[in-house]
């Protein structure tokens, strides 16, 4: 088994931070410059995994877990300044008071017009081949994106009839007359991919590996649900019969309704899980290790009523997970995937995670109530695991730390060993010295940040996904001080 593609293959250290995040760029970080000094940073400090969140284009919310598409990357992650290396694209001052995300998608259409001017033959047969080898997504998503923007960013459930049923007439014209459109759509994820790909090279070189998240249901609103509704819970008008969420529990009193559709698992298991497995090759074609959110929903899933307006009147209605994980890794072997198992997960899923070797996750801020025996408790930890001080979900330690009572501050401080270090700093020592095989920080516990810099808060739709760090946030002493504890708990690979 390949060392580097099995999450369990060695003691690795990582850090967590999502590309939006990066310095630079125009409204949000891009695969610019700042990606590749980021990757250096990771590599200075002993980092061996960059985990980051799912990179899809996203619905206005800008939510990485509410996508367009489960294959396409975002185009705003494009970074223009390769676009005016690469002559495509003239530079200039970028106006004042601009909105970002406008300015972004009006000057990727000026790259299309410089490429389609100035492209040599070679570039030309590469998007091209780039073409006809995604053509079994792009061709979809293409078409759905431009629809999409022909009728205001309207859902496509609120199409005419012809396009939401994708009636073979309406969608030939279509194509015929948005072909511009459609094809400029084509050449912003041929130029995402092609960044992408250099990136992940200029990584491999130094050691870094590139860690993926995906979620486990799907936007209602995406290419994918409108491309393929055969694989969904739909009625003949595209709505949603049943929906994905969780039941009640003691954060909810009334659950949680997600919304997305669900799958047709027995239409998905009659193909051979045709769908997922083109899903995960375009995870792999991107990443070297894989997150799944609600890992789960695999094993069995809350299917609540579409007209429920809570998750109150779901059933748990079970999934056929070990079929489908079989077949993954009778396709992809290893199967470098790590399992979302937070939360009360029962025996059965534990059983599937441990049946296709997958590593869990444990969260230290969960860790320090309930006694001795809290699973998330470093004493309690087993090798197949990945610790977190936190997660994008999560507060940062800091402002975690600080919100607690003092009695409970008093009790994290004991368990630690009374530690003469601060917060966050004695939190990131205990997952690096954890038994757990993989231990990830988030940037902002690295660099000591409070709550104003968390990334998202969960119930809440405004003021998430916009979290981006500056370099002058960096001590000078941060690599050296990361690496040390790295090579002192073994996570140091050569």
């Amino acid at each position: 088994m390949s060392d580097h593609r099995s999450p369990m293959g060695r003691r690795r250290a990582g850090v967590l931070l999502h590309p939006t995040s990066l310095p630079g760029g125009m409204g949000n970080g891009d695969l610019g410059p700042d990606a590749y000094r980021f990757v250096e940073f990771l590599a200075t400090a002993g980092i061996s995994l960059w985990q980051m969140l799912p990179i899809a284009p996203t619905h206005g919310d800008l939510s990485p877990y509410h996508a367009l598409s489960v294959h396409a990357g975002n185009p705003l992650l494009i970074s223009l300044d390769w676009l005016i290396a690469r002559g495509w694209l003239d530079a200039e001052k970028v106006p004042a008071h601009v909105e970002a995300r406008g300015y972004r998608y009006q000057r990727l259409n000026e790259a299309w017009r410089g490429f389609q001017a100035r492209a040599t033959q070679q570039e030309r047969e590469e998007f091209g081949r780039f073409q006809l080898g995604q053509s079994h997504w792009l061709d979809d998503y293409a078409l759905f994106q431009s629809l999409r923007k022909l009728h205001g960013g309207k859902s496509w459930l609120d199409w005419p009839a012809e396009f939401r049923d994708r009636e073979p007439k309406a969608l030939a014209r279509a194509r015929k007359s948005l072909s511009e459109d459609i094809d400029r759509i084509r050449f912003e994820q041929f130029i995402f991919h092609w960044q992408w790909r250099e990136l992940r090279r200029y990584a491999s070189d130094r050691g870094v590996l590139l860690f993926g998240d995906m979620p486990i249901f799907v936007s209602h609103d995406s290419a994918e649900v409108w491309g393929h509704p055969e694989y969904f819970a739909l009625d003949e008008a595209g709505q949603p019969l049943t929906v994905a969420g969780v039941p009640p529990d003691y954060f909810a009193a009334t659950g949680q309704r997600w919304g997305n559709p669900h799958y047709r698992w027995e239409r998905m298991e009659a193909d051979g899980f045709k769908w997922w497995k083109a899903r995960i090759a375009t995870q792999l074609a991107l990443f070297d290790w894989v997150r799944i959110d609600h890992f789960r929903g695999f094993e069995a899933y809350w299917e609540i009523p579409a007209h429920s307006q809570t998750a109150i009147e779901g059933r748990w209605v079970k999934a056929p997970g070990e079929a489908l994980f079989q077949s993954l890794q009778e396709t992809f072997d290893p199967l470098p995937l790590v399992a979302e198992d937070l939360g009360i997960i029962t025996p059965e899923v534990e059983s599937l995670r441990k049946q296709f070797r997958l590593p869990g996750m444990k969260i230290l801020q969960f860790a320090f109530e309930g006694g001795a025996s809290n699973p998330y408790l470093p004493h309690n930890h087993q090798s197949d695991f990945i610790v977190y001080t936190g997660t994008h979900d999560n507060d940062t330690t800091v402002g975690w730390y600080n919100n607690l009572n003092p009695d409970l501050q008093v009790r994290i401080l004991d368990y630690l060993g009374q530690t003469n270090e601060f917060m966050p700093w004695a939190l990131i020592r205990c997952a690096l010295a954890s038994v757990s095989q993989v231990a990830i920080i988030p940037l902002q516990d690295i660099l000591g940040l409070d709550g104003k810099h968390r990334m998202n808060m969960p119930g809440t739709t405004s003021n998430n996904w916009t979290w981006r760090f500056s370099w002058d946030q960096f001590e000078p002493s941060t690599a050296e001080r990361l690496r040390h504890m790295v090579e002192t708990y073994g996570r140091f690979v050569r």
